[in-house]
């Protein structure tokens, strides 16, 4: 992905475990397939029913998790997570799983999302004689559950749980049960699977396949999961509400082979293309998509428009990620290095270049400029989504409005500055439409605040994080 190019990224991936005597070891092939959605750090906390182990470090899973390191994590049960720092920031301390001892029990607790009221908390949690390890709004969830004053685990967790406001999907396991649960609205996906008599929890399905798990169902909106010897038990914690599943999902984040509310993201997508080639419709010679996030909605856009889908750029798989530096110059080289245009496809064409998003547009601007420089007569942009004009308070990294592109030009201007011979986005309703195109259940809907401004839940005066700047 071009994610960390763009400017838009996701926050975490969470995997677990529960009832499988090599818990470990399927947690780091669980969060291989979950490396999308994050590439600053990872963990894995693991139980053997006594005691809770941890290990966790910078970088991608690969580089976190040699044999030898988890040779020594025995166990039945596993926690992962895999993180892209937003809220809070990065370092070592705010790698997830994050581990809590106490003299009584352990729990280690993994969060994807972002908590709207977390400084109002942590304000309070100090006031209260609290002492925050992190930076994290993740900790707060912690804090919450030790002082709530409960013995039992899952009296302490729904009464932290109706105290949080915001985006949340997170699970907590201690030394005899994993809890997982969904926040109110749904706005992070999650779903929990079988692998053989044991369990299995994951963002998205796709790491399911990958462990050999069966898919069951994704976690309920309010709804509290709990998993131990006897089996899984659910609850509610919060009175039901139409799901909001954050749309960006769909759009960008998800991997092409997860079911997210029982829809295909990949089909998704390819209605996407399809749609926009309904609503923008251009003449041209040939279709191409931004690898990889793009190419499921540029076939879609391809079939609808019957021009013939090429691919005409080239993702290079083996860029490192040291190169990726805050200055606008180098993020324009590291386009550059992540994509080189097919000069024998779309040498003398017009090109239509579907792309799943625009942020700052400087990434757009790269690839229309390498497409001409390849020979492209003309380029013709068309984004599968709608204009970005809102910053996100619920674990995506959108940028402030004064850097989003949509949120301070006209259409005219985008096009104008990314240098394209046209530019067009799908229409909010297409986007839903097209998500949703044949779904049987009345319970889903999608979160579209950053097109729409419409936030799911209350906004608090200190929710702006610190990668938002007022």
């Amino acid at each position: 992905m071009l994610g960390e190019i763009k400017g838009l990224n996701e926050e975490c991936g969470i995997f677990g475990v529960w009832g499988h005597e090599e818990a470990a070891q399927i947690t780091y092939y669980g969060l291989h397939a979950l490396q999308h959605r994050g590439q600053e750090g990872a963990g894995i906390v693991v139980s053997n029913g006594e005691e809770l182990k941890l290990a966790k470090g910078l970088g991608l899973v690969n580089d976190v998790f040699r044999q030898d390191l988890l040779g020594d994590m025995e166990g039945h049960a596993a926690l992962g997570h895999v993180r892209y720092a937003t809220q809070g920031g990065g370092g070592y301390e705010n790698v997830q799983p994050l581990l809590f001892r106490s003299q009584k029990s352990s729990m280690a607790l993994a969060h994807n999302g972002n908590l709207v009221n977390a400084q109002a908390l942590k304000y309070q949690l100090e006031a209260q004689g609290s002492i925050l390890q992190t930076t994290s709004d993740t900790e707060v969830i912690a804090h919450l559950i030790k002082r709530s004053g409960h013995l039992d685990m899952e009296e302490a967790l729904v009464q932290a749980l109706t105290m949080i406001k915001g985006a949340y999907a997170f699970s907590v396991m201690t030394e005899k049960q994993l809890f997982v649960a969904q926040d109110p609205r749904g706005l992070r996906p999650l779903s929990i699977g079988r692998l053989g008599t044991g369990y299995v929890v994951a963002s998205e399905t796709c790491a399911f396949d990958v462990v050999g798990a069966q898919y069951e169902r994704d976690v309920q909106p309010g709804e509290l999961l709990i998993i131990d010897e006897n089996g899984i038990e659910s609850k509610r914690f919060s009175a039901p509400i139409q799901r909001t599943l954050c749309s960006m999902e769909h759009v960008y984040f998800s991997r092409p082979d997860s079911d997210l509310d029982g829809i295909n993201v990949h089909a998704s997508r390819k209605r996407m293309g399809k749609a926009l080639a309904q609503e923008a419709p251009v003449e041209a010679d040939v279709v191409t998509g931004v690898p990889d996030s793009s190419i499921s909605a540029a076939i879609g856009y391809a079939e609808e428009a019957g021009i013939p889908y090429e691919l005409g750029m080239i993702k290079n798989r083996y860029v490192g990620r040291t190169f990726i530096q805050p200055s606008q110059e180098l993020r324009e080289q590291g386009v550059k290095m992540k994509l080189s245009p097919v000069r024998g496809i779309v040498n003398g064409k017009r090109v239509v270049m579907v792309d799943d998003s625009i942020v700052r547009g400087t990434t757009s601007r790269r690839i229309v400029k390498m497409l001409k420089e390849a020979g492209a007569t003309e380029v013709h942009v068309r984004i599968a989504s709608p204009p970005i004009k809102n910053p996100c308070y619920y674990g995506i990294d959108t940028s402030t409005s004064g850097e989003l592109i949509a949120a301070n030009h006209s259409l005219e201007e985008m096009q104008d500055i990314i240098g394209a011979d046209s530019l067009a986005f799908l229409s909010v309703e297409g986007l839903e439409d097209a998500i949703y195109e044949g779904s049987q259940s009345m319970e889903h809907g999608a979160c579209a605040a950053c097109f729409t401004g419409n936030y799911p839940t209350e906004i608090y005066p200190n929710t702006v994080p610190p990668y938002v700047k007022a």
